[in-house]
């Protein structure tokens, strides 16, 4: 049925639209013919010719079967128009499910690609997580491994520098023990070196002390001998006339070296305090014990040191660094 109004489409369409025509014209015709016999309102002389009904009604059944067949042609074009609209939308609609069942099925095939890929790549992701995972596990399994062997290696290291550092220290004590005995040893036999040296340096010093003492004593007591043989000798000396002589020449040195002061009175008597040297040269003169006043006195000690140097005594014995000599000028 598609297949006719798709080849006789036009031809239908003409056919009917030509009925359609022919229909409006008679319609159109009946409208007017039936305006024009309406009766007016007003009564006028009517021209009229006598028609036989028979026609008329003859006329009325050929316009009333032109009108059915043209309204049979219309509903006939009508349903045509329609089956084939309907055809047509049947077409369309079978043609939609079609392409809707295609686009569906080739939808469902993208789907079931895409779930294929999906699962593809879900899968190759999988067997790539898997053998990353296998890998990783691997990588971690050697380097857990080299971990344990460094870890080993490491304390084996660590045990032999302990071991090594261990014989280091006991060599180190057994050296300084060594040492140290031996600087005991070396110790005890300087020790006993120096006890010996300094008891045989004790010995010595006391031999020599000893000899010392008993030389200083030998000569302690030579001189002790030579100055009381000295003493006696000087006591002989200053008793005898070469002792009065010698002191009467240092009197007399003295007293021609005094400058008499206004102050002087006769019977001066003065002790003075005399301090020379090898040769006669006086260092110091004092005065002791005088009747005179202070110029008389300063006047004493100043003739000592104007007589110096003082004359050199007739006998060694007789001469004394300190001597005490009396001043009496007015004898």
């Amino acid at each position: 049925m598609s297949g006719f109004f798709r080849e006789n489409g036009s031809s239908v369409v003409f056919s009917v639209i030509l009925h359609g025509l022919f229909v409006a014209a008679l319609i159109l015709a009946t409208h007017v013919s039936f305006s024009r016999n309406t009766p007016n309102q007003q009564a006028f002389p009517v021209s009229a010719t006598v028609v036989n009904m028979g026609v008329l009604r003859a006329a009325q059944r050929i316009k009333d079967d032109a009108q059915a067949q043209a309204a049979a042609q219309v509903e006939a074009a009508a349903r045509a128009k329609a089956a084939t609209e309907a055809a047509a939308q049947a077409e369309a609609a079978e043609a939609a499910a079609a392409q809707t069942k295609a686009e569906q099925q080739t939808k469902a095939e993208e789907q079931a690609k895409a779930r294929a890929d999906a699962a593809a790549q879900a899968e190759k992701q999988t067997q790539e997580a898997k053998q990353a995972a296998a890998t990783k596990q691997a990588a971690d399994a050697a380097r857990a491994a080299e971990a344990v062997k460094a870890a080993d290696l490491q304390k084996a290291a660590e045990s032999k520098r302990a071991a090594e550092a261990k014989a280091a220290a006991e060599a180190t004590r057994a050296a300084e023990a060594k040492a140290a005995a031996e600087a005991k040893a070396a110790a005890e036999a300087k020790a006993a070196a120096e006890a010996t040296a300094k008891a045989a340096d004790a010995k010595r010093a006391a031999d020599a002390k000893k000899a010392a003492d008993d030389k200083a004593r030998a000569a302690r007591e030579a001189e002790l001998q030579k100055q009381l043989a000295d003493e006696e000798h000087a006591t002989q000396i200053e008793s005898g006339p070469l002792g009065d002589q010698y002191k009467a020449r240092l009197r007399s040195r003295i007293t021609h070296a005094w400058i008499k002061p206004a102050s002087a009175r006769p019977g001066i008597d003065c002790t003075v305090e005399v301090t020379q040297v090898p040769g006669g040269e006086v260092t110091n003169a004092r005065v002791l014990q005088c009747n005179g006043d202070s110029a008389v006195r300063q006047s004493i000690e100043n003739a000592v040191y104007r007589a110096s140097p003082l004359p050199d005594p007739p006998d060694p014995s007789l001469f004394h660094r300190v001597f005490v000599i009396e001043f009496t000028p007015n004898d």
